[in-house]
């Protein structure tokens, strides 16, 4: 094999948002991991500054930087620190997000709101910014987390079933505008995965249960399967891979 076709990431600079926990905080790892100078960004900066520490005691390097992807001007910050530090930008991971439970006639638009600025609008611009600095080197790659949820409607999370199908085109339409200055644009649809925002959701026997019942696997998912994912995308292994959604649950949407 080719020495440019492998999982290294020397020399590349990573921003990765939601860095604080769960997929976001494995895929930071994974990134590290490979070579890669890290962005960690996301609310909690305590956890962003054992999470650096973490990356360092490995031998890798990390930056963690206090961002609330509601906020323009945040992630404005994000990125010309980013320069400031390392010089350039690689690797974006759109990965932030939330999820509320919520029968759909009881939503407001407060609840509409919320999901939409974390999960699309910050999405939006993240990848905007970062791009407008990708550009100038004719190279990149942007990873946005979507969901099976953008693909199949789940009751009682209206809004964000919607985000993360705007996500997936969100990430078509920039594959195609992007890709002619050789910036790729990918996303990965988890499944059902073990984190801290899934925690409540799994902790009741019923629903873990009914999860379990759909995916031929016989088990949920972890952080560290859908950052190994974020790392072939972010890789020269995936030199093709341009407007796709990598689907990784364990089976689930075999059934669809």
């Amino acid at each position: 094999m080719e020495d440019s076709y492998s999982l290294n990431l020397n020399g590349k600079v990573a921003i990765v948002t939601g860095a604080s926990s769960g997929i976001g905080e494995a895929t930071a790892l994974a990134l590290a991991e490979a070579g890669a100078q890290t962005v960690l960004a996301a609310r909690r900066i305590d956890r962003l500054q054992k999470l650096a520490s973490k990356i360092a005691e490995r031998g890798g390097k990390a930056l963690a930087i206090r961002t609330d992807v509601t906020q323009k001007e945040n992630l404005e910050r994000m990125v010309q620190e980013t320069l400031a530090s390392f010089g350039q930008i690689d690797i974006l991971v759109n990965n932030a997000g939330i999820l509320d439970m919520k029968d759909f006639l009881a939503l407001t638009d407060q609840d509409w709101q919320k999901i939409l600025d974390v999960n699309l609008r910050g999405y939006f611009w993240a990848a905007q910014l970062v791009s407008k600095e990708m550009e100038k080197r004719r190279s990149g790659k942007i990873i946005n987390i979507a969901s099976i949820a953008g693909l199949a409607a789940f009751p009682q999370i209206t809004v964000y079933n919607i985000s993360k199908a705007a996500v997936i085109m969100l990430t078509k339409s920039l594959a195609t505008e992007l890709g002619p200055f050789g910036i790729m644009v990918n996303a990965i649809a988890p499944g059902v995965i073990e984190t801290e925002m899934t925690k409540g959701l799994l902790a009741d026997e019923k629903t873990r249960n009914s999860f379990l019942s759909k995916i031929p696997l016989g088990r949920v998912g972890r952080a560290e399967e859908i950052a190994s994912a974020v790392l072939f995308l972010a890789s020269d292994l995936a030199s093709y891979f341009n407007g796709s959604v990598l689907v990784v649950d364990g089976g689930w949407t075999a059934h669809l």
